[in-house]
């Protein structure tokens, strides 16, 4: 169902949406027709009542065709959706999971200007006031952040605590004080809005407090991980989508008397390409599979997302290779693939910061 929806409904747009940098509605309004948005949300809220392994696969296929919406996808239910089905109250559950789920898109408002790799360093604040909090602040590279109506929002409410002082809010978009800016003009992703968020004295209800106060810095840490499995599932949609348009050119196109796929040469980088994109894809399969045995896959996540974001940019590289001088061209769509998956060695943590992680978890192995 994916797949076709996203060959029949997202396909023709692609060009449309990268032109205008912004993900048409049409395709939105199909996306949550279809419980695409709501993937795990059970029923009860509006959601699809589905597995993680279901959002993963969604991610891949959508990201085949369109990357930039494979991201509102992934986001809206790796990250939203998720910290609010585990760590909501039963009032915030019914109050925002049916809007996530049928017609509300959300944003995870976690980096900052000088909080990028350092994600705790961030400096927006939450002050207590009476009944409410009072957020000030501002988030640097925040997606889905031009079409949000739903905002998770981490800000420090006690400084002086440092980093366990950061908590968690649920900010409604017309909020006063909530401001959005332009979306930035990025290299790939361009349907995809990226914005600065503003925070000028937002007054947001103590009950909007989500979770723990103070278990911010545990949500962005421990949701990231299974964010970081869709990013994966992101990229190899990303390399399979690219080979599938590259590969049929290979078997059409003809020099020397016969089909470029013909010659042992390439025949080795494709057949290299598919394999390596095949390992790839059981690491991302596999952190999946832990997530749904509630297993601790920090390891396992970091894993998956560093090699299937090295992985696509090999491919996607080298697809423009197969295809020639055609590849360098907007009239085929291996540029716009390659110019996409730059960004998964970069969001939801670099990937030094993965190869960080995976020696972490080494060491307490051993240790």
């Amino acid at each position: 169902m994916v797949a076709r929806l996203a060959k029949e409904e997202i396909a023709p747009l692609v060009r449309k949406m990268e032109k205008e940098g912004r993900i048409d509605d049409g395709v939105f309004r199909k996306l949550f027709e279809n419980g695409l948005m709501g993937i795990e949300i059970p029923a009860e809220y509006g959601g699809a009542e589905c597995n993680f392994m279901s959002t993963v696969l969604t991610i891949e296929e959508i990201a085949k065709v369109d990357a930039a919406v494979s991201v509102s996808v992934d986001i809206q239910n790796t990250l939203i959706n998720s910290l609010i089905l585990k760590v909501g109250s039963e009032e915030q559950k019914r109050k925002y999971l049916p809007r996530l789920a049928q017609n509300s898109v959300g944003s995870f408002c976690l980096s900052e200007s000088n909080a990028g790799s350092d994600a705790f360093s961030l400096k927006t604040e939450a002050k207590k006031d009476g009944a409410e909090y009072v957020i000030n602040g501002a988030k640097m590279w925040i997606s889905n952040s031009d079409v949000a109506q739903v905002f998770v929002v981490f800000a420090n409410a006690n400084p002086s605590a440092g980093y366990r002082g950061i908590t968690t809010f649920l900010v409604d978009r017309d909020t006063p004080g909530l401001t959005i800016a332009k979306p930035e003009d990025k290299m790939g992703m361009k349907a995809s809005g990226t914005c600065m968020v503003h925070f000028d004295n937002v007054r947001v209800p103590e009950e909007n407090l989500l979770g723990k106060f103070g278990y911010g810095y545990k949500y962005a840490a421990g949701f990231l991980n299974e964010g970081r499995i869709g990013i994966g599932a992101q990229m190899i949609g990303i390399a399979q989508g690219c080979l599938d348009a590259t590969i049929p050119y290979t078997l059409e196109r003809k020099q020397f008397g016969k089909d470029i796929f013909s010659f042992q040469s390439l025949q080795h980088q494709i057949a290299q390409a598919i394999t390596e994109l095949e390992c790839a894809r059981l690491l991302v399969y596999n952190a999946a599979r832990l997530v749904e045995a509630k297993e601790d896959v920090m390891k396992e996540s970091a894993m998956a997302k560093l090699v299937a974001s090295e992985t696509a940019c090999r491919i996607t590289a080298k697809c423009i290779d197969f295809m020639g001088g055609v590849g360098f061209t907007t009239d085929f769509p291996q540029e716009k693939y390659f110019r996409d998956c730059k960004i998964g060695t970069i969001y939801e943590g670099t990937s030094n910061i993965q190869l960080s992680t995976i020696a972490k978890c080494i060491r307490k192995q051993y240790s």
